[in-house]
């Protein structure tokens, strides 16, 4: 695809890491990209896939799942414009292949780096500084999600769940007890509880938050389950 084709203005105000490379390289990189529009809820990548690319996001947003056997799912986290997949950059400095799931959480815009250029761009401080510091940050993050996986009751992960969105959160019980790493039914329990202790107001795939300070509390709250 020719240059003027790519959002060029939209890739380096993203990624900003791209200007600090020698103008040689920045041209390479960009001339090798391939643009890849995805609509919602479109694989990107499965398990046991090869990876091929190193993904930029330009828009939407990419959700890593991890899937077990039973069927049950595990978010590890989103890639938003200006990040990029850890577990991608792993598959590719390991030369292995994929160990989770990406799929569109929205209409998604990504253009995508081949491997050989990935790796002639890793011997640029720059970039591998970038690269690095991604894995800093996304392993950061993957010990809170175990720290919270593994010490957090289910309903106060589901109250910390329900804070932050404003008044009425837009949501399904399915896709909070995905991002929970549970299952609808139980989710539903829980909603239901909060629902008779005045904590929110279940609505049609909407869920009021009437005392998020009482979400706060039960968030915040130590014990088993």
């Amino acid at each position: 695809m020719p240059l003027m084709n790519l959002p060029i203005d939209a890739l380096l105000k993203a990624y900003p890491v791209i200007n600090e490379l020698p103008v040689t390289d920045q041209n390479q990189l960009i001339s090798a990209l391939n643009p890849v529009s995805l609509p919602e809820r479109t694989q990107v990548f499965d398990e046991h896939q090869p990876c091929r690319g190193f993904p930029f996001v330009i828009s939407g947003a990419i959700r890593v799942i991890k899937s077990a056997p039973n069927g049950r799912e595990l978010p590890l986290y989103r890639v938003l414009p200006g990040e990029t997949c850890f577990i991608t950059a792993s598959c590719l400095l390991g030369q292995q292949e994929y160990n989770a799931r990406g799929e569109t959480e929205y209409d998604t815009q990504i253009l995508m780096l081949p491997r050989p250029v990935f790796e002639e761009m890793l011997v640029h401080e720059p970039f591998r500084r970038f690269v690095f510091l991604l894995f800093a940050e996304r392993i950061a993050d993957l010990m809170q999600l175990v720290e919270e996986v593994a010490f957090m009751r289910l309903d106060q992960r589901l109250a910390a769940l329900l804070l932050g969105h404003g008044r009425e959160f837009r949501t399904t019980h399915q896709q909070l007890a995905q991002d929970l790493g549970s299952v609808r039914e139980i989710v539903s329990r829980l909603l239901k509880g909060f629902e008779h202790r005045g904590l929110v107001k279940l609505g049609r795939e909407s869920i009021e938050i009437l005392d998020p300070a009482g979400l706060r509390q039960l968030a915040g709250t130590t014990g088993s389950m």
